[in-house]
């Protein structure tokens, strides 16, 4: 590793490390849901491995044990993968002169934890390269990482057998709003946010989670109604 890419990718490494502490809960908590909704080891590791995401892998699984429509566990991930795009649309001024391994590369590990702390940092250094780019990213998910299959492989091993005090399900409520409350900035952001959780909450009796996905479309509608209204009274 070169000078250039090691000082960024030990930086995102210590900025990442404090997602350690809701990381493995996290992790967790889903491999001990996984297996209770029939899952197998291989199954979880799979699941967690593959998509990491932890918000959609607990949307799907929550979708399975109600019996769900394949195509509305999938429609379900989706909405909850949302923001996923919006990520990806914030790194292309960023990285998108990367080689396409690159880009591939830092696509598997965008997660909201990465996301955001790129997307702080390259907005108060924009002329950092591209390659301090992404070895920024890659170092935040070193710690993050590990710990997100480690807890997920631990908690399917254990499953049921973790104590009710360990009360795992915290780690999820913290995580988001530790990561989405200080990038609620603006009037379109807080539109967009106040819409996602007031329809979430009055349409969580709707079969099959399909309130959140409504709650999902509106608020980014919302969020973008309310963008396009500012731009055009500035205008």
């Amino acid at each position: 590793m070169s000078k250039e890419t090691s000082s960024p990718f030990w930086r995102g490494a210590r900025d990442g490390a404090p997602f350690v502490l809701v990381i493995a809960p996290f992790g967790m908590l889903f491999g001990v849901v996984a297996t209770e909704a029939g899952m197998d080891l291989a199954q979880t590791m799979s699941m967690t491995v593959l998509v990491i995401a932890g918000a959609a892998q607990f949307a799907a699984v929550s979708q399975m044990i109600d019996n769900a429509p394949i195509f509305m566990v999938l429609l379900t991930s989706l909405a909850v993968n949302l923001r996923m795009a919006m990520y990806s649309a914030t790194m292309v001024p960023h990285l998108g002169k990367a080689s396409l391994w690159k880009r591939a590369l830092v696509a598997y590990f965008l997660v909201d934890q990465s996301a955001v702390l790129a997307s702080e940092t390259f907005e108060k250094n924009p002329e950092r390269s591209v390659a301090w780019k992404v070895a920024y990213i890659l170092g935040i998910m070193l710690p993050v990482t590990p710990f997100w299959y480690g807890g997920t492989l631990f908690g399917a091993v254990v499953g049921g057998r973790l104590p009710e005090s360990f009360a795992l399900d915290f780690a999820m409520p913290i995580t988001f709003l530790a990561m989405i409350a200080p990038m609620v900035k603006t009037l379109p952001h807080l539109a967009a946010a106040l819409t996602s959780i007031t329809l979430a909450l009055l349409l969580n009796g709707f079969p099959y989670g399909t309130g959140l996905i409504l709650a999902a479309f509106a608020a980014l509608a919302v969020g973008a109604l309310t963008e396009w209204k500012l731009e055009g009274n500035k205008a």
